[in-house]
């Protein structure tokens, strides 16, 4: 993957810094909270139009991200002759599968070679005769296959390519290397005219880049990118998902940041091509957006973004514009509908904003989304609750990008307080660990600005929550609940005066002890004590 890990906060103590966010969050079980919130805030939004596109399956999406990304994609229609001929084709042994080979090659009617391979690709959908398949290499059935992938007949060329499909989305690593023979001619047919054999070819294509180096070091110097950037300008949008799907495989290649995405390879790498405008302007927000396609190439800014070879690029290409008003649509297609898979655009889409949002001074950002900070934040907060009922373990993502809006823009923080959102986030604290540290973490940003930001956040319900979280015992939360009552104290000192009457010396006391925390917790002590 090209994916870097970072840790979750990169905070000195009581100062606000941008964080990077380039690893998955797990899974959390959490109470489902009010919505009210969400009603305030919907007038602020624009209707979303995030429209849904029914081929890629759900579950395919939700793999790729809870399988670290990497997943293959399988096509598979029935065509009716099939369904009425009833192929059902068990595990084929070597010389059934030279048999259906020979009679797709010699065979004296069309019809009848075009069946051949039908039930020789029936066969294949089961490990064992893609095995077996293999291992007759010697006999020359790729070969076999290649050539029939050559012809000159379209419904052949077509079946065969459907067979190497089968062979793309095989677990067997071996498969991969077995297919390269084809993986040049694969290229070439992403010129077709057909769109679905072009679809079919993008598909099988990005099956074998994940899963073999060999596979992408024949196709690096024979002109994938160059290719791929061809077929962006299609009009048909299975072609390009599928086009989404197999760059984004191919940006995930452990080479990638070294071989596949810097300018100094122009031409033959992403970035030194057209690539990222065209994503850009088909991410942009509009009826001819597809959840689907936003899905594959919101992914493919991540890979980008994550490779960090050049991403003042991207921002030059008003990659911050175009991802925030997509960020907005989709705030606003939660308020429509029940879709549930608005999350997996959500979640890279949240992602790209975060890590670029370390790339850039705070003026050039707010200069550049040029949406308002009150769209940005009801839009953030309305995917917030939507992820807390639909998909908790995005919360994260969304709190990663609050912390980097908030924590260089007091702009930010004048919207978070004007729109009265301090309580929703504190509703927040109590799903995980992971969440509450972030939450705090925001709350830091909020009041290291100054005492006319500490003063909407007490009196109010943070200092309670806040001795909540130094009931705890986790080294983070409580880390961060300190340096939280030592701006508060700081900017507002009858707060102090309260955490002291709530027994909160005897809070600290709880952590006198931990190694990590005993500098902190006698200084805020002091703190309390003295101002």
């Amino acid at each position: 993957m090209v994916e870097f890990s970072h840790p979750l906060f990169s905070r000195n103590s009581f100062t606000s810094v941008p964080i990077s966010n380039k690893e998955a969050s797990p899974a959390h079980t959490v109470p489902v909270c009010p919505v009210g919130h969400a009603l305030i805030l919907s007038a602020i939004l624009r209707p979303g139009q995030v429209t849904g596109h029914p081929w890629v399956p759900t579950s395919l999406r939700i793999a790729r991200r809870e399988q670290q990304l990497v997943s293959k994609r399988l096509l598979r229609d029935v065509a009716p002759e099939e369904a009425e001929e009833g192929y059902v084709i068990g595990i084929l042994g070597e010389a059934e599968i030279q048999q259906f080979l020979q009679l797709a090659k010699r065979g004296t009617e069309e019809k009848e070679r075009q069946r051949a391979l039908v039930r020789l690709r029936r066969g294949l959908q089961h490990p064992e005769t893609q095995q077996i398949f293999i291992w007759s290499v010697l006999e020359g059935s790729m070969q076999t296959l290649v050539g029939l992938l050559t012809s000159s007949q379209a419904l052949l060329q077509l079946e065969a390519a459907r067979c190497l499909h089968e062979l793309s989305h095989s677990e067997q690593s071996a498969v991969a290397e077995a297919c390269l023979p084809a993986t040049s001619y694969l290229l070439t047919y992403l010129s077709s005219h057909s769109s679905d054999f072009i679809e079919l070819c993008l598909y099988t294509l990005g099956n074998l880049i994940v899963e073999s180096e060999a596979v992408r070091r024949q196709l690096l110097p024979q002109g994938i990118v160059p290719a791929l950037a061809a077929c962006i300008h299609s009009p048909h949008l299975t072609v390009l998902e599928a086009l989404g799907y197999a760059l984004s495989q191919l940006l995930q290649a452990k080479e990638a940041p070294d071989m596949i995405i810097p300018t100094s390879f122009a031409g033959s790498s992403v970035l030194g091509s057209p690539l990222p405008q065209h994503m850009l302007r088909l991410l942009q927000p509009g009826p001819k957006l597809t959840l689907g396609v936003a899905v594959e190439f919101a992914w493919c800014l991540h890979y980008i973004i994550c490779s960090q070879v050049n991403n003042t690029l991207l921002i030059t290409h008003g990659a911050l514009s175009t991802l925030g008003l997509l960020l907005l649509d989709v705030a606003g297609a939660v308020q429509r509908t029940e879709d549930a898979g608005l999350e997996l655009v959500a979640c890279p889409v949240l992602r790209c904003l975060s890590n670029l949002l370390t790339e850039a001074a705070a003026e050039a950002v707010e200069e550049q989304m040029q949406l308002g900070d009150e769209r940005v934040m009801a839009a953030l907060f309305i995917l917030l609750q939507f992820f807390l009922q639909k998909q908790p373990s995005l919360l994260p993502e969304g709190l990663w990008l609050l912390n980097n809006l908030t924590a260089n823009s007091p702009g930010f923080c004048t919207s978070l307080l004007s729109l009265d959102l301090i309580e929703p986030l504190l509703q927040l604290l109590p799903v995980s660990n992971v969440v509450s540290a972030l939450v705090l973490t925001v709350l830091c940003n909020v009041a290291e600005k100054g005492p006319a930001y500490c003063q909407h956040l007490w009196p109010g319900p943070l200092l309670p929550s806040l001795l909540g979280m130094l009931a705890l015992s986790d080294t983070e939360v409580v880390g961060q609940s300190l340096e939280l009552l030592q701006l508060l104290f700081l900017y507002r000192p009858e707060a102090a005066r309260a955490f002291l009457q709530e027994s909160g010396l005897q809070a600290l006391g709880r952590h006198e002890a931990a190694a990590q925390l005993q500098d902190r917790v006698h200084a805020l002590q002091q703190t309390a004590l003295h101002g």
